[in-house]
């Protein structure tokens, strides 16, 4: 790619589109084009059709998605496999009918089976049955990784698919309606705090900034207690789904990003089909190879934001996964690893989100 090269980072507000787009920025890239959800609906074909007519990027980074944690994959089975598959549909075919030079494809770990071997090598894929709970979003991004190498193979085009495991950084979810494990911990544990200290300013402000099922600040303080507990969130103690036993990987999103481009720039699908009769498994694990438990890493964010209460687990409610690390060997042999430790990396998100209010 030249300094000058149109790309398009489509879900550019997000928290995997927002880090790709900084991390090119600073690099130098000048030529980028975003647009927002009410700007371009993605999952209209005419509407995307048109984008590419009008805008022709020569680079196109697929950063957009219908995400969520445990609890919105199982309550939204079909939003999560529809929307994304639509999502894919009409961002890499319209990338293919415009002829553009190469496009990357983000995905998730969770494409992996639920007994896949750990840690997990890209090779694991579709070798047994995928983890109930996201099975929906699992499979759109087997299809849309299917999908770049399915035209790589037919056409000779040059896209790239990367699955990134468990991400946490800077524009992170954190609607605890929807969000992932480690952003909701962190507001939870938060707020629990803020509870148990009776600091009853801040639970305003953080409700103003962020409402919980349209609960905002401003409502009684009966009514505040009422939503939070639904979420296992009271004064005196907080419950946290599971038992707490499932270890994790999780990778900061500006790492994350710099993969990301890494692979933009040194990468190609050439370098990764092999010499096989049978091209399979061409996608690129992003992980830093290590892992912490559930329960460890809440109290890694109890010590951050200083809480004091009991921290309870919920056995009723599911834990998903027990265990999911990935192998990123693939992605050291091409020239990249991570500098992030999460240690380092919860005070900075939690930086993050006091600063955002």
């Amino acid at each position: 790619m030249n300094r000058d090269s149109k790309i398009y980072v489509a879900g550019h507000r997000g928290l995997v589109g927002s880090a790709i787009w900084k991390q090119l920025s600073q690099k130098g890239y000048a030529n980028l084009v975003g647009r927002s959800h009410s700007e371009l609906d993605l999952m209209d074909g005419v509407a995307v059709r048109d984008f590419f007519d009008s805008e022709h990027p020569e680079y196109v980074v697929l950063a957009a998605a219908h995400v969520g944690g445990i609890m919105a994959n199982l309550k939204y089975r079909a939003d999560f496999i529809y929307q994304n598959l639509q999502i894919q549909q009409n961002v890499i075919g319209e990338s293919f009918r415009h002829g553009v030079k190469k496009l990357l494809f983000l995905g998730s770990t969770c494409i992996y089976p639920r007994e896949a071997p750990q840690p997990i090598p890209e090779d694991a894929l579709l070798t047994s049955p995928l983890e109930y709970t996201n099975e929906p979003y699992a499979i759109a991004k087997i299809a849309g990784l299917k999908l770049c190498e399915s035209f790589n193979l037919q056409y000779g085009t040059n896209y790239i698919a990367v699955m990134p495991t468990n991400l946490y950084g800077p524009n992170d979810n954190f609607n605890l309606e929807t969000s992932h494990v480690l952003p909701a911990m962190i507001r939870k544990i938060y707020l629990a705090h803020l509870l148990h200290t009776g600091n009853w300013e801040a639970i305003r402000a953080d409700l103003n900034s962020r409402p919980v099922e349209g609960i905002d600040g401003v409502a009684e303080r009966e009514e505040i207690e009422m939503i939070l507990g639904k979420y296992g969130i009271t004064n005196a103690s907080l419950s946290l789904w599971g038992t707490g036993t499932p270890v994790r990987e999780f990778l900061w999103s500006e790492d994350m990003a710099a993969a990301c481009v890494y692979c933009l720039e040194n990468v190609n699908f050439s370098d990764l089909r092999g010499d096989g009769a049978e091209v399979r498994n061409c996608h690129i694990n992003i992980g830093t190879g290590k892992e912490i438990s559930i329960r460890d890493l809440a109290e890694l964010v109890r010590q951050t934001v200083g809480y004091q209460g009991k921290i309870l687990w919920d056995s009723s409610k599911p834990d998903g996964t027990m265990r999911k690390l990935t192998d990123p060997s693939k992605l050291h042999r091409l020239g990249w690893r991570h500098t992030m430790e999460i240690e380092d990396g919860i005070p900075a998100l939690y930086n993050w989100y006091l600063s955002s209010k």
